[in-house]
């Protein structure tokens, strides 16, 4: 099983994000921004948004002379005793924020074991999820989470899912012929967001991003009503420039 052939920008930004995290920890009194630029050799454009992040997530905390400091959402993640309770918590928290920021319903899901999982969502009265008429399992090809996971993976491990799971039209608009989907995978910059246009279910639009922690194949999507159709392409670079908390919080 492959992981993406660049990394995303979630990807980078967690990456920074964990640096810094490494070296707020190390400095327990706390460490003012210019230490942090200097340790950690990021430029001011760079670290002031991810600090922000940081703080607005409960990583960091600022103290009154402006250092930073180990924040509560940092140490209960960090902490073996109540992790779990803490990650799904933390997630449940990000996620709804990020639904009320998208107008849209959110979506963490998980490739495990040759299948794909939707392991936690955020939805609400308008918003609501997508009406799983098919098994997510099985639908792989036709949904912007299906596909974001399988581009995830390399060639054999593609090919092994779609043998398992037949590629059935569900719509007028999906994509049954393997060929070209696996050209279309093979297309897809991992930086861009995976779009399904009616693919799965009539009357319902999607995107997705990566979100891969470690060994953990993992993405992020939102759903729309066509109605809200022209909303998606902005709606979904939101999504790829907010995916950073949720990879983050997976990471610790």
């Amino acid at each position: 099983m492959a992981l993406p052939h660049h990394p995303t920008d979630a990807h980078q930004s967690v990456q920074h994000a964990l640096r810094i995290l490494e070296i707020v920890s190390r400095r327990g009194t706390g460490v003012g921004e210019a230490d942090l630029a200097r340790q950690s050799g990021m430029r001011p454009a760079e670290l002031t948004p991810l600090l922000r992040m940081l703080r607005r997530e409960g990583y960091v905390e600022q103290v009154t002379d402006g250092a930073y400091v180990t924040g509560a959402s940092l140490t209960r993640l960090g902490s073996a005793h109540d992790r779990a309770q803490a990650l799904r918590e933390k997630l449940r928290n990000t996620l709804g924020g990020l639904r009320d920021t998208l107008g849209a319903a959110v979506y963490v899901s998980r490739y495990v074991d040759g299948e794909i999982r939707v392991t936690d969502f955020a939805d609400g009265p308008g918003t609501p999820k997508v009406n799983e008429w098919v098994d997510f399992r099985v639908s792989a090809h036709a949904s912007a989470v299906g596909k974001s996971l399988l581009g995830q993976l390399d060639l054999d491990a593609r090919r092994d899912h779609l043998s398992r799971h037949k590629m059935a039209r569900l719509t007028s608009r999906t994509i049954t012929n393997e060929r070209v989907l696996l050209n279309n995978l093979d297309a897809q910059a991992p930086t861009v967001p995976v779009l399904d246009l009616q693919e799965y279910a009539v009357g319902t639009v999607c995107a997705a991003v990566p979100i891969t922690a470690g060994a953990t194949v993992g993405s992020l999507a939102l759903s729309l009503p066509v109605a809200d159709a022209h909303r998606l392409r902005a709606a979904a670079e939101t999504l790829n420039r907010r995916a950073a908390p949720v990879l983050l919080s997976l990471a610790i």
